[in-house]
């Protein structure tokens, strides 16, 4: 749900780090979803408020608290308090409007990133903001609202002797980040059946709103480019100049992240190149039918000219003319108009004119 929007131009003025939520309303209360992992066993709870996250267990030594709706900033202030986060980390996660980006500090990862929920039965592509805070024992997600895409980590989390329990925060976040990126290849998915569609409708009888929707389609792939890109960035950065987070082992899972953003991005391309030739054919086409209907009518119009020449001849206020006088004049002048109609007619068939 949307309840209103507001823009940035509403912190004009504002001192740094003042927090204001930036963006659509998405959800009606902000929820708190606390996940405790441990190698024997993982928590989950609901929490009301902060107050309700239970002290630190040795039993659990990664704690993963995932928050639907951002639009409370008292509630970000106090998730940011207990967790010791900066001020401009808060606004950050308050503004909606954000490109993907990493940021360092002493103690943690600040990632903000774009996740597409396949989940959802929409036609247009619908990406919402989702933050992450990587620390040495605990990951934050901010999310708009509840989505599907962190799913499958939690479905993962519940079996029994799984890698994901027995891993440090940096292979969740890991996790976390390989989700949001295969969320991409749903999205990329979707486009391109609606531009194997489009293509179909534009190579057979398009429609006339067929200029309307590859206009659309060529924004929604520049959207996603515009997250894509960013996010291979990030990726790349995480692997070269934050690797003091991750592990070895999880900066090989990170590469393999990379590729699949590359990978992405490649389809984008082909995509993007499939709709440019798809404008091209449909205008093309376009301006080929309209040639076809003029010379048509240009045919038309040369085979009844010279009917209207010899009307005109005959039509002059002469009072000696051929034919005139004759009882069938008006019928020979019908046949000269009928045999010139069709002996042009002949010509352009046989010239393939017509056809």
């Amino acid at each position: 749900m949307a309840n209103g929007r507001k823009r940035r131009s509403q912190k004009s003025g504002l001192p740094p780090g003042a927090l204001v939520h930036i963006g659509e309303i998405k959800t009606e209360a902000t929820a708190l979803l606390l996940t405790r992992i441990g190698n024997n066993s993982i928590e989950e709870r609901e929490l009301s408020s902060m107050a309700d996250l239970p002290p630190e267990d040795a039993d659990f030594p990664v704690c993963w608290l995932n928050v639907y709706g951002v639009h409370d900033a008292a509630m970000m202030a106090e998730i940011g308090k207990h967790f010791g986060l900066h001020p401009l980390v808060i606004e950050d996660i308050l503004a909606t409007d954000q490109r993907p980006k990493v940021d360092a500090f002493d103690s943690y990862l600040y990632i903000v990133g774009r996740i597409y929920d396949s989940s959802r039965t929409r036609n247009d592509l619908a990406l919402d903001q989702v933050s992450l805070i990587i620390g040495r024992d605990f990951v934050l997600t901010f999310q708009e609202r509840r989505s599907g895409t962190f799913e499958p980590i939690r479905q993962r989390l519940r079996v029994d002797r799984n890698l994901l329990r027995h891993q440090a925060s940096d292979y969740l976040a890991y996790s976390l980040l390989d989700a949001i990126v295969d969320g991409y290849f749903s999205a990329i998915e979707r486009l391109g059946d609606k531009c194997e569609a489009l293509e179909e409708e534009i190579l057979g009888r398009p429609r006339k709103n067929a200029l309307q929707k590859t206009h659309a389609l060529k924004r929604e792939l520049s959207l996603l480019r515009r997250t894509i890109w960013p996010m291979r960035e990030l990726i790349g950065s995480l692997q070269r100049n934050h690797a003091s987070f991750f592990s070895e082992e999880t900066r090989l899972y990170l590469r393999d992240i990379y590729d699949h953003a590359v990978h992405l991005l490649e389809q984008l391309e082909d995509l993007r190149e499939l709709l440019t030739g798809l404008l091209d054919i449909y205008l093309s086409s376009v301006s080929n039918r309209v040639n076809l209907e003029v010379r048509t009518l240009t045919l038309l119009t040369t085979v009844f000219m010279p009917a209207a020449l010899v009307a005109g001849i005959f039509g002059m206020n002469f009072r000696s003319m051929p034919l005139l006088d004759q009882p069938d004049g008006f019928w020979t002048a019908l046949s000269i108009m009928a045999g010139v109609a069709v002996l042009l007619f002949a010509v352009f068939w046989s010239r393939k004119l017509f056809r």
